[in-house]
């Protein structure tokens, strides 16, 4: 879902839009700002709101370290909430990826000497749904939904 169909879907909702370079300081920004706007699902435990943090800082290290090979580009976050849904979506402008299957396995890294290739895998356990689109040249848009637990208990 892009960010246009994501608009027109919710009727009552909070959004904010932030736009950044993809360097690694802006990782702790991202997730910080992210956990601050989940605040006003007041159902979320503590635990769920350090998922959400865990899951934006996978999302956003992917693309630091894997969508401007060599180079600085931005990166976009669009948070929205409606109807105690929290639905974020990370966007890069970047390589995009080949195999988008093959790098939702865990253990799968593109860089082994850098990092362990858990990031969708920690993105997947800490959301409850995310979608990764990606075109090769174009740049990848990784969207993830999180509700609070005990609302659908």
């Amino acid at each position: 879902m892009n960010i246009e169909q994501c608009h027109n879907q919710m009727s009552e909702k909070n959004e904010v839009h932030l736009r950044f370079p993809s360097l690694p300081e802006n990782i702790a920004f991202a997730r910080s700002t992210v956990a601050a706007f989940a605040v006003q699902i007041e159902s979320f435990t503590e635990a769920e709101y350090n998922e959400i943090r865990k899951a934006v800082s996978e999302a956003v290290s992917n693309c630091v370290q894997h969508a401007y090979p060599n180079s600085v580009g931005m990166i976009d976050i669009s948070v929205f909430i409606n109807e105690q849904t929290l639905t974020i979506i990370i966007k890069d402008q970047g390589v995009g990826i080949e195999n988008v299957d093959l790098a939702k396995e865990s253990d799968f890294t593109t860089k082994p000497d850098e990092n362990l290739g858990l990031g969708f895998s920690f993105m997947t356990a800490c959301m409850d749904k995310i979608e990764i689109q990606s075109i090769l040249g174009e740049g990848t848009t990784v969207t993830m939904k999180k509700r609070p637990e005990k609302l659908d208990a």
